[in-house]
């Protein structure tokens, strides 16, 4: 079976990685071994696979060949050592903060991102009496402040880009800002996936993904996962996931096997769209300012360049008007679907103050850039110009 050689690039690592196929058939496609249970030879042997003398499976909450071969892969893709599966990108968020933090404890997150995380930090973690500190991660003395007042801090937390505004932090400063008062540093790379940007590369700890996004990318699995060193992905399994039952399918660990074949040409094919969509909606007069990082005027292009070797498929912009105005847009496209979620062939739109970060405080939201006039698209991978076709006879509704 072909091994992964250090030397090939990522778009043949996508597609071969770790030889993909099954050892005991020689198939290509890995089979979905789609069981709860495994039989074991006799007693002895049960009670080697339960006290760890004994490589094998048990119960597919704990471990399944087709998770594991999808966890092989996605580690591969990241260059990380080893990779957890979990159910969804918020339970890899989840296990990701609570494998260094208890009670008493304290992480520091970006204020900029994803409403469903925001929501952790808000309403779920105080539960566990851990306690998130959301601060502007562009400013490093600001981050560096929140670390120094916070109790007991063990991890900082941030996304870039950044959902919903696009905004690009320093993935290598922050990296040595964490370690620096010994916190484990903790990236969200759903938006940029391990073809455009490889956190690890530039030191942090862990990476974490919604996998339902643009590594399934056909809107069709609910998934996450999260990828690091051996040991951290050893304690976060001990420690956090099997106790809280946090399992990936093992159909939904297909799709994603699948989905990572495609990685590479489907974000070639994101990235050239967004560029085109975002240079279209520049000079559109019913647009006031469009965030993506591809465009020279866009203030984080010239880090995104250094840290991403292409821009991505998401793009948000500002209308002219308000809350109003920006449901009115949903309303008015055609080609694009109104929806959450992203990375999907198809085009999507939404707008967050009403939907996806709706869980911010009016104020909180607007001081973390998220505006009542934002429109957040996911560029898909049709023609671009019925894209630009769509959006321009919506925008003409304003």
């Amino acid at each position: 079976m072909t091994k992964v050689k250090e030397h090939w690039r990522i778009a043949t690592k996508a597609i071969h990685g770790f030889g993909g196929g099954d050892a005991a058939t020689g198939a290509i496609s890995l089979p979905i071994y789609q069981t709860s249970t495994y039989q074991f030879r006799d007693s002895q042997h049960g009670a080697d696979l339960f006290n760890g003398e004994a490589d094998g499976y048990i119960y597919s909450r704990i471990s399944n060949p087709t998770v594991d071969a999808f966890q092989r892969e996605i580690a591969c893709l990241e260059g990380g050592e080893a990779a957890q599966a979990l159910g969804s990108g918020m339970a890899a968020s989840f296990n990701a903060i609570m494998t260094d933090c208890k009670s008493g404890d304290s992480y520091i997150s970006s204020e900029t991102v994803y409403g469903g995380t925001h929501a952790l930090t808000d309403h779920v973690m105080p539960r566990f009496g851990v306690t998130g500190i959301e601060v502007d991660f562009t400013d490093l003395n600001v981050v560096e402040d929140a670390i120094k007042k916070a109790k007991n801090p063990k991890v900082l937390f941030f996304e870039t880009p950044a959902n919903p505004t696009l905004a690009i932090l320093d993935i290598k400063a922050l990296a040595e800002l964490g370690h620096k008062h010994g916190l484990t540093v903790v990236v969200d790379n759903t938006f940029a996936t391990p073809i455009l940007q490889r956190p690890l590369e530039y030191g942090v700890d862990v990476v974490m993904h919604s996998a339902t996004k643009y590594i399934g990318g056909h809107g069709d699995v609910v998934a996450g996962c999260v990828v690091g060193k051996q040991e951290y992905i050893d304690r976060l399994r001990n420690d956090v996931y099997i106790d809280t039952g946090a399992t990936m399918a093992p159909l939904n660990a297909w799709l994603l096997l699948r989905g990572l074949k495609t990685l590479p040409i489907r974000m070639k094919a994101h990235c050239e769209n967004a560029m085109k969509i975002a240079q279209f909606l520049v000079f559109h007069p019913k647009v006031k300012v469009v965030h993506y990082p591809g465009l020279s005027s866009n203030t984080g292009h010239e880090l995104a360049k250094r840290q991403m070797s292409g821009f991505g498929g998401m793009i948000a912009f500002e209308i002219d008007g308000g809350f109003e105005e920006g449901k009115k847009l949903m309303d008015a496209v055609e080609l694009a679907k109104v929806a959450v979620s992203l990375g999907d062939c198809d085009t999507l739109v939404c707008h967050p103050a009403s939907t996806t970060h709706s869980t911010y405080e009016k104020t909180v939201r607007e001081k973390a850039g998220i505006k009542d006039n934002l429109i957040r698209l996911s560029v898909g991978i049709e023609d671009p110009a019925d894209i630009m076709d769509d959006l321009n006879q919506a925008l003409r509704v304003l």
